[in-house]
């Protein structure tokens, strides 16, 4: 592997550029959520084991913005598989309209007019 998820999807279409820019774009945030909620969980895990009760009813908060960051990385990642899902339908429409058979290969078709 090549490190790049996405290298397959970089045949030469105008649209490539775009949609890779959108996924990588996506997972960083998804990233970025991902390591707020290391964050939130750690002191969470703290503020449990002190039994203190300010720091346990701090908790409640803190895990309603857990559920909420958990929400966000959901809606991103069906976001990003919509956004996949018409990548792929387009570029497989764009492979047929240019002649291409399901092969990869030139069809070589002729049309007769009527």
């Amino acid at each position: 592997m090549d490190g790049d998820i996405f290298s397959g999807l970089g045949n030469g279409t105008p649209g490539d550029g775009k949609v890779l820019q959108t996924f990588n774009k996506s997972f960083g945030q998804v990233q970025d959520i991902l390591d707020q909620n290391r964050v939130l969980i750690n002191e969470i895990n703290q503020n449990h084991e002190s039994k203190v009760p300010d720091n346990l009813s701090r908790n409640v908060g803190l895990i309603r913005e857990l559920n909420n960051n958990i929400r966000r990385v959901v809606n991103l990642y069906a976001d990003l598989s919509s956004s996949f899902t018409r990548s792929v339908e387009s570029s497989s429409e764009g492979e047929l309209a240019g002649g291409l058979s399901s092969d990869g290969k030139a069809s070589q078709k002729r049309y007769r007019s009527g």
